[in-house]
């Protein structure tokens, strides 16, 4: 995706971002991840995205009203930055659900979102499996994602550095697992593979079927 490719794209203000809302308490996730991790992840470090962004688009409006090209050119790496941030983080948060509330819990095997996995990863335990092991190895910081390709309507794996975003490469995102340390050090230190072992056992699958159907559509 190109940003502000065309600057009279823009007329008036842009929106504001805001913080999105859980939808289970900061305890609901534990054992999983505790009390602790979640507030610091969600209430410091997403709110930190959305600041830098809000600002960010600010500082563009002002560069277009002022026909600042060189501002202009300067904002869109960091616009584009936490943008990224922000919805990555966002599906997250809902790609999660406690355990009582039916985390980790997986879709009647005989769901299309399933089937698919079956069909390209012969099951999900072995789907699980591959995914851990391509996120487990990403280079510093970065999210591992399940998703659906725009083009074959077929399931995809993709791994992406930072906050770079799917949609971006062709993929409509289903499932992302954030393995940044600040998703998982105060609670796993620096293994990683047990964080990712572990976070299954919250998945909301429910949600993720639910992508994986509006995305065939």
């Amino acid at each position: 995706m190109q940003f502000f490719k065309n600057s009279q794209f823009f007329f008036g203000t842009l929106k504001a971002h805001s913080l999105p809302a859980l939808k289970y308490g900061y305890s609901d996730l534990e054992p999983v991840l505790s009390a602790t991790l979640l507030e610091f992840h969600h209430s410091k470090h997403h709110q930190a995205y959305i600041n830098n962004l809000n600002a960010a688009q600010e500082q563009l409006e002002d560069a277009l009203a002022k026909n600042d090209v060189q501002r202009i050119a300067n904002v869109q790496g960091i616009i584009k930055f936490n943008l990224g941030g922000h919805l990555n983080h966002s599906l997250f948060w809902e790609n999660l659900t406690p355990i009582k509330n039916g985390g980790g819990q997986l879709p009647d095997a005989n769901s299309a979102l399933v089937q698919e996995i079956n069909k390209n990863w012969g099951s999900v335990d072995n789907f699980k499996t591959f995914f851990n092991t391509r996120t487990a190895a990403i280079q510093g910081s970065g999210w591992g994602f399940l998703g659906v390709d725009q083009q074959s309507k077929k399931l995809r794996y993709l791994e992406l550095p930072n906050q770079e975003i799917p949609q971006n490469y062709g993929l409509t995102p289903i499932l992302t697992i954030d393995v940044w340390e600040h998703a998982y050090w105060w609670d796993y230190k620096n293994v990683r593979p047990n964080f990712l072992a572990n976070i299954w056992k919250i998945v909301n699958w429910k949600d993720v079927e639910a992508r994986y159907n509006q995305a065939q559509k």
